[in-house]
């Protein structure tokens, strides 16, 4: 394995492992926050320290990559989290649990059509299989399964707009290209489409909520640790490993959250969360083995 290709797998499950946790800084966060000033203000966050970390302008070819990046980031910042906060409030959460991980399926398949160096073979499906079985054994945990069409649609959408954020990522990691410059171009994006919300809902800041102690270092891990190293960290994982590859680490989500809960909630880890767990990772094996990553770029 190549030092890049390796170091590829340990940003994603980095990332993975931040991920996992955030559930519980915005558990806190809502409190006092509306979901869409926890997410306006931890890119804000991100795309400050993103531009601190690496300030020259990013180099673009033409007008493709221009769109490329607005894509990105409409697709992975903006759309992905509206989707997901909405779907959570109408759905059940382990309806969206499970539904948002189909991202990785939804990217092989746009990986197909569009990225001609990642041809997902059958063991990546299998793998997907195995891995959602997994998945919605921790999230129903005996639970029985109830429909909610408006949600789970949403859900749905959701897992595509990563899928679309991660082949157009990947499409924008071109040489000599930075993962930090890459990012932060497309937080600002990102940043931009949130506008028309915040002029329509208002964000109505209180600086007492803001600055309680609780609150800034919960707004602090999602703006420079879950936002921006994690999403300069995945941008480096599809530049190293492609859109594929790296997508099949977000089954392992669940995992983390479920030994997160046990740790910091004291929930407790049933046998059937333990099982899905197993199988969740076993899928993620499935998933990335035997997978030839081509050195042309996509």
């Amino acid at each position: 394995m190549k030092r890049d290709e390796a170091l590829g797998h340990f940003a994603a499950i980095f990332c993975i492992l931040v991920w996992g946790l955030t559930f519980i800084s915005t558990k806190i966060l809502l409190r006092d926050f509306a979901p869409f000033q926890i997410l306006f203000i931890r890119f804000l966050i991100g795309w400050l320290a993103l531009w601190a970390a690496a300030p020259k302008k990013i180099s673009t070819n033409n007008k493709k990559d221009l769109l490329l990046f607005a894509g990105a980031g409409f697709s992975g910042v903006t759309l992905y989290f509206l989707l997901e906060n909405v779907a959570l409030t109408v759905s059940f959460a382990s309806n969206v649990g499970v539904i948002v991980t189909v991202a990785p399926f939804f990217t092989g398949l746009l990986a197909w059509k569009f990225l001609a160096s990642e041809k997902p073979a059958s063991n990546f499906f299998i793998g997907f299989v195995v891995a959602i079985i997994g998945i919605a054994m921790i999230s129903f945990n005996g639970a029985s399964f109830k429909m909610s069409p408006f949600g789970d649609l949403l859900a749905l959408l959701a897992a595509l707009s990563w899928a679309i954020y991660s082949i157009l990522t990947r499409k924008l990691a071109a040489p000599g290209r930075g993962s930090l410059a890459t990012t932060r171009a497309i937080f600002f994006w990102g940043l931009v489409f949130m506008l028309p919300v915040i002029l329509y809902e208002g964000i109505n800041l209180e600086a007492e909520k803001l600055f309680k102690p609780v609150n800034a270092l919960n707004m602090l891990f999602l703006g420079l640790l879950a936002s921006a190293l994690c999403f300069a960290a995945w941008t480096f994982s599809l530049k190293s490993l492609g859109a594929v590859k790296t997508s099949a680490y977000i089954y392992l989500v669940p995992v983390v959250t479920v030994f997160a809960a046990a740790l910091v909630l004291h929930e407790p880890i049933t046998r059937l969360s333990a099982g899905g767990a197993l199988l969740t990772i076993t899928g993620l094996v499935l998933a990335e083995s035997r997978f030839p990553v081509s050195k042309k770029q996509a």
